[in-house]
């Protein structure tokens, strides 16, 4: 699969809510939640000068209130771009490494763990809010955002003690169960619960017919990255952001 054929994945897994397509560039917007949904991203040939469009989007995001936001990989077109904005005074953020895993030697989950997987609910919302200390003022975002994936997806739930302690979503997409919003209650960590709510869903992804999984995770997230090892994926590329943040209200 091409680096252009994950990014659309992505795209599509984690909708915004709305999209402006310019001169190969898609921009998205979201009230500010999240900088995948709420930046540029510079995935096809383009034409007009680079300077006349870094204008216009910024004038975009500066008329939602947002600082404009660029999502790059060693994939950019055009390629000078990240060394444009570094000039302009974008600054440089969250290194992401995105990875894979074939799905043919999955290991079974510990049935000893109780987990559930079911549609989006206003439940599963508000347990991955406080897991993922999500402020108030993005939950409509939030909501609004999960419901627009037109993907099957699933939405895991883990219990320990009574309590849901850890959340996550798969979405598969032809041959490709995606992971996104994956979390565990801070307090009980380290105790194999991620690894088992991560099995969870990719078997749950492989019974129509997926037979990879592909995640983002930040490198500077150590536990996760070593989770992540430890079920075998492997890194395909990295991304990155820049960042204006003079576009942005003084609120966000």
């Amino acid at each position: 699969m091409s680096f252009k054929e994950i990014e659309e994945l992505s795209l599509n897994h984690w909708q915004p809510l709305s999209t402006v397509l310019y001169d190969g560039w898609v921009l998205r917007f979201a009230d500010g939640y999240t900088k995948r949904a709420n930046s540029i991203q510079p995935l096809y040939d383009s034409s007009l000068p680079i300077a006349t469009k870094l204008d216009a989007c910024e004038d975009m995001y500066r008329s939602q209130g947002l600082a404009t936001v660029f999502k790059l990989s060693p994939y950019t077109k055009p390629m000078p771009l990240d060394d444009e904005l570094s000039q302009r005074g974008y600054r440089f953020a969250e290194e992401t490494s995105v990875q894979m895993l074939e799905l043919d030697a999955l290991p079974s989950p510990d049935p000893a763990v109780r987990a559930k997987i079911e549609p989006l609910s206003s439940a599963w919302i508000a347990h991955f809010c406080r897991l993922s200390h999500v402020d108030p003022r993005h939950h409509p975002t939030l909501s609004q955002m999960l419901q627009r994936i037109v993907a099957q997806s699933g939405y895991v739930s883990i219990i320990a003690g009574g309590q849901v302690a850890g959340c996550g979503l798969g979405v598969v997409d032809g041959a490709y169960v995606g992971l996104y919003n994956v979390v565990i209650d801070q307090a009980l960590r380290g105790r194999g619960l991620g690894e088992q709510m991560l099995l969870q869903l990719l078997h749950w992804g492989r019974s129509p017919g997926a037979s990879r999984s592909c995640l983002a995770v930040v490198l500077s997230n150590a536990p996760a990255m070593r989770l992540y090892a430890k079920l075998g994926y492997s890194e395909v590329y990295r991304y990155w952001y820049r960042i204006n943040d003079s576009t942005a209200r003084a609120s966000h």
